[in-house]
């Protein structure tokens, strides 16, 4: 089945007039912006729409035979709290319009109007709505993480920007792969952002949070009473999504019972949420990452052969960061000015002995790890610059010493110069100073004290 694309600047629009011909009116004037629109003649029916549907802009008359639009106002909103809505009234009293604004309409027009006047108000409200999901994205980030880095000078890293920025220009599905912390969920926002597609949403599901139950009602969204718990209307995050991305993360961990709505959804656009039969669609993008070898899952029999080719049209390996040591100083510089101002910390730089620290640990946790790190290590840093003694993993390969066996006189090479380093620290004020006594760089001072579990 083929599904309209809905462009970030396009409504969905619910036209709710008793007159079946209004319709013939309106249609005309958001067909012509690409704009999608549904009319009802009631009140209930309005309702259902609301609560099925997703719903940017909505018409509303002021008489709907019997029945007073100003009182369907808050039945909508409370359906769709983000849905515009627009009074239309033939009597442009100023007393119906402030009723209106009080109970939630964002704007309201007199009858008779014009094609101009209605395409203005929905652009109008296009624009209003397309600023609200941007801020809505901006707060979700701010203040949580900093800036991604999205440039590298190592080559694997780079050729997977280029295939991410390739991939952005399609709609094909993607597959992200790669150990965990690498930044996979960075990536799957870099690709919406590069795309047609950044002005629409953004939404994330982590599929191993949630039970097979929630997880499906979450995706595909669930009617009141599905379920246990079920006490309100879930639209889920496809529908929540539509004209946008949709990032599945940890998808190797997607219960097998979900996998063949998945995959339907993926090949035909299609849906239905839990509890009821219509079937619905939607033009959303999905993004998929895992750290598990999903291929051997296939083996395994516990991942769906066809999903998994369906998942991995494209699939970019993100490398670890032990493999891309290039990138270390640079996410570990952009960490360090983020939770300094983030904290009120003095910090401004890493020391030396950090740094060399920085470039030579191995960071299993990837990306992750080193901004973990480097947030706790500002946290607990009172001076300008950063010592590797508030880095846990510095010390995370140290052993302690054996005792030196003073009573027998004899010592090795090496137990001799770890006896003499700790007497030169105790006489001294500071790694720098101490370097020069030993006549050594601080570095190499560093690497011998993380040596001998100084």
């Amino acid at each position: 089945m083929t599904v309209t694309r809905k462009k970030p600047d396009t409504l969905d629009i619910l036209v709710v007039d008793d007159d079946v011909l209004i319709p013939d009116v309106f249609r005309p004037c958001f067909e012509e912006d690409g704009h999608r629109m549904t009319a009802v003649t009631n009140s209930a029916d309005a309702v259902r729409e609301a609560t099925g549907g997703v719903y940017d802009l909505a018409f509303v008359d002021l008489e709907i035979g019997d029945e007073s639009g100003l009182d369907l106002i808050p039945l909508l909103k409370e359906q769709c709290p983000w849905m515009k809505i627009v009074l239309v009234t033939g009597r442009g009293s100023i007393e119906s319009a402030v009723e209106a604004m009080k109970r939630g309409a964002a704007d309201y027009i007199t009858k008779p109007f014009s094609p101009l006047q209605v395409r203005v108000i929905a652009e109008r409200q296009a624009a209003i709505r397309r600023l609200e999901r941007r801020v809505e994205g901006l707060e979700a980030r701010a203040g949580v993480s900093p800036s991604p880095h999205l440039e590298s000078d190592n080559p694997v890293m780079k050729r997977a920007l280029e295939v991410a920025k390739r991939a952005a220009e399609t709609d094909a599905t993607v597959l992200l792969t790669g150990e965990s912390g690498t930044g996979k969920g960075v990536f799957a926002k870099a690709i919406h952002d590069w795309s047609d597609r950044a002005d629409g949403p953004f939404s994330v599901i982590n599929c191993p949070s949630l039970t097979a139950e929630l997880l499906r009602s979450e995706l595909f969204g669930h009617v009141k009473g599905a379920f246990t718990g079920a006490v309100a209307n879930n639209q889920g995050k496809i529908a929540a999504t539509d004209g946008g991305t949709l990032f599945l993360d940890e998808i190797g961990d997607l219960p097998a019972s979900i996998q063949p709505q998945l995959l339907r959804f993926i090949q035909d656009r299609e849906y239905e949420r839990l509890g009821e039969t219509r079937t619905r669609t939607a033009d959303v993008r999905i993004v998929a990452a895992t750290n598990r070898d999903l291929d051997a899952e296939v083996r395994a029999g516990s991942f769906r052969e066809d999903l998994w080719y369906r998942l991995r049209v494209i699939e970019i390996e993100i490398p670890p960061l032990r493999d891309r040591r290039e990138d270390v100083m640079a996410l570990a510089q952009i960490f360090l000015e983020f939770f300094a101002s983030r904290y009120s910390r003095p910090v401004v730089a890493f020391s030396s002995e950090t740094l060399e620290f920085l470039g030579t640990y191995d960071w299993p946790g990837n990306a992750r790890e080193l901004r973990n790190a480097v947030e706790r290590a500002v946290i607990m840093c009172d001076a300008e610059e950063v010592g590797p003694a508030l880095f846990p993993q510095s010390g995370a390969t140290m052993v302690a010493p054996a005792p030196l066996p003073l009573q027998e006189g004899l010592l090795t090479l090496e137990q001799m110069e770890a006896q003499y380093i700790r007497h030169v620290l105790d006489k001294t004020e500071s790694i720098e100073e101490a370097a020069e006594v030993l006549g050594v760089a601080p570095s190499t001072l560093w690497r011998r004290r993380r040596k001998y579990g100084i």
